[in-house]
Order: structure tokens, then C-alpha cells, then sequence
């Protein structure tokens, strides 16, 4: 299928075009750095997405692997996006599912669920690298207490869409003429797009709010460049497309419709209100969001001491808890 046009002429980009350019923090999650772009100070949600995180690229040496072990996650959806290597997923619904380059694993939180994240024994045998993104999608208030739930999405049976040199695999939501297999709870988009050298990729502009992550390369808006690790925020309504660089370029563009009210963040929960956060502190205490299967003897306590904390509107100033996050 081929791209729609890169852009209007009688809507031309402007360096103005770009609110933001969020550069990524680094964490520690299971003995492997990430650099995470959402939250951030200046902004807390692009549509729905909430976190943003870049793991790698790394190699683990032989022995050694990924120990994200069991934790809890309320109000929201999160997607983990591989580049390279493999992860595997288990949580409290039974659910076990390596994740491999291009597959969507795409788990729904709800009311409540806990899981973890590991390097599989097998691949542990020799060295292994691991590259890729992992994020969360704030559900709105309406699905905020809905069931837990897995799906997962192979490489496969993601749409493509191929045009002048410029390649992208829509990962969730719609745009571009497409839509992704995956259930979504609110309007969004979220998609992986290869560029050529000098290849331009438009942006869906049937969507509220809207950036991109260079994950390698660079791109030019306007006539600006942009290095690889940062988070591009674009103006509402502006029609335009990225250029990639000499070198070409790798993005992952996402946003949507503005959530339905901030959002308060402590540690892995998400929530439209600081008593149902209070709440899940007191049910990951007391054991109630069950065991995950296979992985039952391990689990991340509950960070004390750190404050509940709640963006205002854009986020601008206090947008999370202190700590790092785990997906």
C-alpha cells in the first residue's frame, strides 16, 4: 500500500511546527539502561502515551540477561516494541509470550495485573543484545477499572506501507489509510517508519496531538535537523513530513486524542485519581493483584517515601513521582 502525500503546499511546515524537543532521561530497569522521554518536566501525555522508553542498544554478556521481575501496573495499556533481541513476557493472567523484532505485545492493565519481563534461560547461554521501546497508553476514566488482558500481535499481521523510499508498520491505532489489529481504547497512532536517505514521511493530521522518537539517523523539519534520542512534539493541525538525513533515518511516530484530564503517577500506576493510587499501593502490599505463573518467587516491593504526584494539563513543572518505572 502506497504513503499519502508528504505534505501541502499551501499549508507548508514551519520551524514553529515543532512545540518540543524532549530529550530523554536515563534510568536502571532490570540491570539494563533506558533512556525515557515521557513523562518529562515539560510535557506529561502525547495523546494517550504517558511513558516512553528506550532500551539499548546493548549487548548482555553470556550468563547475563533481562530481570524485570513481577510488578504491578493499574490504568493503562502497555506495549513493548523490539528492534533486536527477545523478551519474555509472563503475567498474572497465565499469559507467557516471548516478544520478538516487529511483534506487539500489547497488555491492558485495568483494575489491576501484575508481570515481569525476562531474558529467556536458553538465550542467556551465550550473549545477547537487546534494543527496543517500552510504553504505556493511559486508559481513559471510562476503562481505567476494566479487566486485565494480553494480546499479542506477531510481525505479520501489522499493516505495511511502502512509498519513495519510505517504509512504515502502523504498531497500533490508525493513520496513514491503515489500521493495526490491535484493540485500542481511545483514538491513537503508533507506528515504526524506515526512511532512506532524503526519504520524507508524512504525519497523520486526523489526530489531535502528535510527535516522533529518532531512534537512528537524523530528520529535517523545516529546515531544522534533529539527532537521533529525541522526542519531536508538533503543533496541532500543521500538515507536514519528516526528511530523513544523508545517513537515513528510523522513527517511531505516536499521539492521538488528548486524554479526558491529567493523569497521577506513582511508581507503575496510572490513575485519574490520587485514592485509587493509594489504593493499588495498599493491594500490591497485601498480595492482591495474585502470582504470576512461572515466576512466583521474586517480586519488586513497593517504593516507600515517594510522593504521589499529578501533572497540570501539559505537565508543566511536576509530572511524575519520583524513582524509576518499570514496564
Amino acid at each position: 500500500m502506497s504513503l499519502p502525500p508528504t505534505g501541502d503546499p499551501a499549508r507548508p511546515a514551519s520551524p514553529d511546527s515543532v512545540e518540543l524537543v524532549l530529550l530523554p532521561r536515563a534510568h536502571d530497569v532490570g540491570g539494563f539502561e533506558v533512556r525515557r522521554a515521557l513523562p518529562a518536566r515539560e510535557r506529561q501525555m502525547v495523546g494517550p502515551f504517558i511513558f516512553f522508553d528506550q532500551m539499548g542498544p546493548g549487548e548482555f554478556l553470556a550468563g547475563r540477561g533481562l530481570d524485570v521481575r513481577p510488578h504491578p501496573h493499574i490504568g493503562l495499556s502497555t506495549v513493548t516494541y523490539l528492534f533486536e533481541g527477545e523478551i519474555l513476557h509472563r503475567d498474572s493472567l497465565g499469559s507467557q509470550q516471548p516478544i520478538r523484532p516487529g511483534d506487539v505485545n500489547w497488555m491492558t492493565a485495568g483494575r489491576g495485573i501484575a508481570h515481569s519481563e525476562r531474558t529467556d534461560p536458553a538465550l542467556r547461554a551465550h550473549g545477547n543484545r537487546l534494543f527496543g521501546i517500552q510504553s504505556w497508553v493511559a486508559l481513559p476514566q471510562a476503562a481505567e477499572e476494566a479487566p486485565p488482558a494480553f494480546v499479542h500481535h506477531p510481525a505479520a499481521t501489522l499493516p505495511l506501507a511502502e512509498d519513495g523510499g519510505a517504509r512504515l508498520r502502523l504498531i497500533a491505532g490508525t493513520g496513514w489509510g491503515l489500521a493495526a489489529p490491535v484493540a485500542v481504547s481511545s483514538p491513537l497512532f503508533y507506528a515504526d517508519a524506515v526512511l532512506s536517505p532524503g526519504a520524507a514521511m508524512p504525519l497523520p493530521d486526523e489526530h489531535e496531538e502528535r510527535a516522533a522518537y529518532v531512534v537512528d539517523g537524523e530528520v529535517d523539519v523545516a529546515g531544522d535537523r534533529f539527532a537521533p534520542g529525541r522526542m519531536l512534539v508538533f503543533r496541532a493541525g500543521d500538515r507536514l513530513a519528516l526528511r530523513a538525513g544523508p545517513q537515513g533515518a528510523r522513527l517511531l511516530l505516536l499521539g492521538g486524542a488528548a486524554m479526558d484530564g491529567p493523569r497521577y503517577l506513582f511508581w507503575n500506576f496510572v490513575a485519574s485519581s490520587r485514592e485509587r493510587i493509594e489504593q493499588a499501593k495498599a493491594d500490591w502490599r497485601s498480595e492482591q493483584f495474585g502470582k504470576v505463573p512461572g515466576d512466583e518467587t521474586e517480586f519488586i516491593p513497593l517504593p516507600e517515601g515517594r510522593e504521589t504526584m499529578q501533572a497540570e494539563g501539559r505537565a508543566e513543572g511536576q509530572a511524575v513521582s519520583q524513582g524509576s518505572a518499570t514496564s
